[in-house]
């Protein structure tokens, strides 16, 4: 929500230090999204004397005319107003000025003639919704003054991010309330005075003999009032009234809709003004029912498209059709414009989750669908309705029929609390003076009185404060406005408490620790994904459950909860090599979900996962890049599972139809004992493919869980060796279908307790001297006995005997 400091300024004391005064709305929980000075919108606009007009050759309708702009010479404008003439003072936008709309004004030729600026009206400056002519400055006005300090435009507009549970602060005065709190300073309310000058423009018949209002169902409706103002004069607005709507980021319309939107945001109340003629049955009366939509009703909205409604909307309707879409668009048929003479004024406090779903399911959202989404206060409905009618009599010659029409279904009643003063402070950790709470409970709304007991308030909140609900409620407006930097830290109490980090979390830390070292950033992605990211990962949906889809998305490409965290790396990784991002290292931390038929609650599981592609590093003179496969990802995992002491790590090849997600032959899933802990390989060119990724991309995801509990908290104490070890070599020529985990199996349990480790040192392929469909592998085998030293007749025979199982079951030849 954009505020304009000058307009906040009427009703309380705005900090002259705006940095401090932006650094404390963000400590106070609104946030400053950004701060416009809006007088900067009219840098190059200046007051222009016109010295000549005279017709252009080639057109009936513009003038040429020359106009000084206190530059020393003056400049040439093609001009089509109608009402320019030699003598007058105008606004003039020189070349290079920027106007509102992003319109950048340029030297340039118009019908053969040579144009230097523009001549400007209100409505092209922003100013106002007067574009009929030229805008004609006051004679006294001094030649070459910038247009804004003619005018007094210079502002400071900050744009506001409302919390959704802060529907109060959607106004100015809502803001000043807050502001006044925040620096404990007054603050002037300006609905007493507003609702005053009706009595001044109120004349006719009372408006319940003309007007009636059904609510058949106070749940879609709950308060709707109806006033009617005759001897309406649509025209332009008065220059404040079109400022203060442009410095809230809304357009100037006329004096009408200009009126509406001014109460909307000052007071946070959406008003909406028919055409009362429009809405007029054969006997003269308007009967307005506020009614649920029929299925596949139609209505053409104020932005000029049909929409088809369905049940869960809510119109404004006569017994014929229907009107409006309640709290969000009215309708075109009835829209005020220049004929309209006489306005019927509608101020109402329609159902925010009927008005939500209608605006997000047309993809219409209006300033006035998001104060009804979060929450309108139905007391001052009837109230603002007063005010808004008295400023729209005034600024269109009009009058207020006596009266009003109000059907109040369900009135709202302030909650009543209680504030625990010396609970608050023991649960806070500080000691907050009873008369700051006091103080500014009062300052925020809420009516105050002592109880019978000591330290113990009985609170009123407000009606425009849906949020207080709980006394715990009451004490966060008090910290916040206190300020929680004040609070000392302390740590929690307790006899002989000691903090620590749970297994899982030191788990955790170690293992971002070890990926961060083996290069790899991490990154973090939306918990939401598309509905087909499973086929396009080619998972086999049977092992993942059923997606949880969600009620309300956000939008199509992510209504359902991700069931992998992959698909979304992967699209990272195209994200990144789309913009020239070669070598891309990412891994992720997070939960998956997924769902069972009959069952109502989601599984949720955490899951880490990684991408890896490019290469470690760019080519150098000395060293080519070299892409990432397979072995990579593999030795990330291994690295994983050294640091946490998983025991009995290893990694069994998968098939083709066990990974479909994996290139064939660079796949395996990794274990630990029995348990398996997750997946690694090479991601298939067609999952690549699917997400516009550039193979190859090496991943992995595991389980977290599985790879917590097989994590050793403390490794085994192993004595340093004190006898010497014997160490061997030995090749064996196997098939290319034997492995190199099965291979190592073999000879761990053939070599027995001697054997202290084996390590692969070569792989050799050749069809001439090891054979066609063979490899040979050769080994570096290390014996140790732990309480002597080993005699050479002791490594032979427990050699010979390793050798031998091999051989037998593997298939393998000794290769000399």
């Amino acid at each position: 929500m954009k505020v304009s400091l000058k307009w906040l300024s009427e009703y309380t004391q705005v900090p002259g230090d705006l940095k401090a005064f932006c650094d404390r709305l963000d400590l106070t929980g609104t946030g400053v999204e950004g701060v416009e000075q809006t007088g900067e919108a009219f840098e190059g606009v200046v007051v222009g004397h016109v010295l000549t007009c005279e017709p252009h050759p080639d057109s009936d309708h513009m003038h040429v005319v020359t106009a000084d702009v206190g530059a020393g010479e003056p400049v040439q404008i093609v001009c089509g107003a109608p009402n320019i003439a030699a003598g007058i003072k105008v606004p003039v936008a020189c070349v290079g000025a920027v106007l509102p709309g992003d319109f950048k004004i340029k030297k340039s030729k118009l019908r053969g003639v040579v144009s230097c600026g523009m001549c400007c009206s209100q409505r092209e400056l922003g100013l106002g919704s007067d574009h009929s002519g030229i805008w004609i400055l006051p004679e006294e006005t001094p030649v070459g003054t910038p247009v804004a300090e003619v005018i007094g435009s210079g502002d400071t507009v900050l744009d506001l991010e409302i919390t959704p549970n802060r529907p109060d602060c959607l106004s100015v005065v809502g803001m000043a309330r807050e502001v006044g709190a925040m620096y404990q300073q007054p603050v002037t309310y300006p609905l007493a005075d507003d609702v005053a000058k009706l009595a001044a423009v109120a004349a006719g018949e009372d408006v319940a003999a003309a007007v009636t209002v059904e609510v058949p169902d106070s749940e879609r409706c709950c308060r709707y009032t109806a006033r009617v103002i005759d001897n309406v004069k649509v025209g332009p607005s008065p220059d404040w009234l079109a400022e203060r709507v442009s410095a809230a980021g809304g357009r100037p319309i006329n004096n009408v809709v200009d009126v509406t939107n001014y109460i909307l945001y000052l007071y946070g109340q959406p008003l909406h003004a028919f055409d009362f003629d429009t809405l007029r049955d054969g006997d003269g009366r308007v009967r307005i029912i506020v009614r649920g939509a029929a299925e596949g009703e139609r209505l053409v909205t104020l932005d000029g498209v049909e929409r088809v409604l369905s049940e869960d909307m809510t119109v404004i309707a006569t017994p014929e059709r229907a009107m409006a879409l309640a709290g969000v668009m009215g309708g075109l048929d009835t829209e005020v414009t220049e004929a309209t003479t006489t306005v019927l004024l509608e101020s109402a406090d329609f159902c925010n989750g009927r008005t939500s779903r209608t605006s997000r399911n047309l993809g219409l959202i209006s300033e006035s669908s998001m104060r009804y989404e979060r929450g309108v206060d139905e007391n001052l409905t009837e109230l603002v309705s007063q005010a808004a009618a008295a400023l729209l009599a005034e600024v269109s010659g009009g009058t207020v029929r006596p009266g009003v029409v109000d059907v109040y279904g369900r009135p709202a009643e302030a909650r009543p609390l209680t504030f625990r003063i010396d609970r608050f402070n023991a649960m806070m950790g500080a000691d907050i003076p009873a008369d700051f709470i006091e103080d500014i409970l009062v300052r925020l709304g809420c009516a105050v009185e002592a109880t019978g007991e000591a330290a113990v308030l009985s609170v009123l909140a407000p009606t425009f404060r849906p949020d207080l609900e709980r006394e715990i409620d009451l004490y966060e407006e008090v910290l916040r406005l206190w300020g929680m930097d004040r609070i000392e830290p302390t740590l929690p109490g307790g006899r002989e408490r000691v903090g620590a980090r749970t297994p899982e979390q030191e788990t955790l830390r170690l293992v971002n620790a070890v990926l961060r070292a083996s290069g790899l950033n991490e990154t973090m992605t939306y918990s939401f994904a598309e509905p087909g990211d499973v086929e396009r990962l080619r998972l086999p949906a049977d092992g993942l459950g059923l997606a949880v889809e969600l009620l309300n998305p956000l939008n199509a490409d992510q209504s359902v909860m991700r069931q992998s965290i992959v698909p979304n790396l992967l699209r990272s990784v195209a994200y990144n090599q789309a913009r020239g991002v070669k070598n891309i290292q990412l891994y992720e931390i997070g939960t998956v979900f997924s769902a069972a038929e009959g069952r109502k609650k989601a599984k949720e599981r955490k899951k880490l996962a990684a991408v890896m592609a490019g290469s470690m590093g760019d080519a150098a003179w000395n060293a080519p890049a070299v892409p990432f496969d397979f072995f990579d990802g593999k030795g990330v995992l291994e690295n994983l599972a050294r640091e946490l002491a998983c025991p009995k790590v290893r990694f069994r090849a998968l098939a083709a139809d066990e990974a479909p997600q994996l290139q064939p032959g660079r796949a395996a899933e990794m274990l630990s004992g029995g348990a398996v802990i997750g997946w690694v390989g090479e991601v298939h060119p067609l999952v690549c493919d699917a997400f516009d990724a550039m193979a190859p991309v090496v991943a992995f995801e595991l389980d977290v869980a599985a790879l917590v509990k097989a994590a050793r908290p403390a490794r085994d104490y192993v004595a340093v060796p004190t006898f010497p070890a014997v160490v061997v070599d030995q090749a064996f020529v196997v098939g290319e279908d034997v492995t190199h985990e099965k291979l190592v199996q073999v000879m761990t349990s053939a070599g027995g307790k001697l054997l202290e480790s084996v390590a692969l040192f070569d792989v050799y392929r050749d069809e001439e001297r090891v054979g066609a469909g063979k490899k040979s592998m050769a080994y570096t085998l290390t014996y140790r006995a732990a309480d002597r030293t080993l005699t050479g007749e002791e490594v032979e025979r427990a050699h010979g005997k390793l050798v031998a199982k091999v051989e037998k079951a593997c298939g393998a030849e000794v290769r000399g």
